[in-house]
């Protein structure tokens, strides 16, 4: 396996099936990344651009990919972060700290779906929320 330390930014509308190395292949309009294990193992990794997930920022040409990438289910366990079309590796994580972080990362995932629930609801929608609480809460004491 040959670990690579850039990466090149393509914009794609749909991500190709075959990736190429080195590539991180950038769909908007699917509001996705994807790109193969940067450690050279082949693993196909997709990272969904949304709040809970991944944010990708750019610059002058350069992406950022955060938070990083922990190829956890694969047996590299790779772990990196993409800055500035750079590979930066991380140290590896141990047991323990790989079942804290998708943890972490599910709470993550929780928090911007309320967020974006509440958001979609407007405020009608949040009152309702809050007199159905307080209704429960007042069924809950008889």
């Amino acid at each position: 396996m040959n670990r690579i330390d850039a990466i090149r930014p393509e914009l794609v509308e749909r991500i190709p099936k075959v990736l190429d190395n080195g590539v991180i292949y950038i769909s908007l309009k699917f509001r996705t990344a994807a790109h193969n294990c940067c450690c050279g193992c082949g693993t196909k990794i997709v990272t969904p651009l949304r709040p809970g997930r991944w944010r990708l920022e750019t610059e002058d040409g350069a992406v950022s990919l955060t938070p990083s990438i922990g190829n956890w289910s694969a047996g590299c366990q790779s772990h990196y972060w993409i800055r500035d079309n750079r590979i930066e590796w991380a140290p590896a994580f141990t047991p323990k700290q790989i079942a804290a972080n998708r943890a972490s990362d599910q709470r993550a995932r929780q928090q911007a779906h309320t967020e974006r629930y509440r958001r979609e609801r407007g405020f009608w929608g949040r009152l309702w929320d809050a007199i159905k609480g307080l209704w429960q809460a007042f069924m809950n004491w008889f």
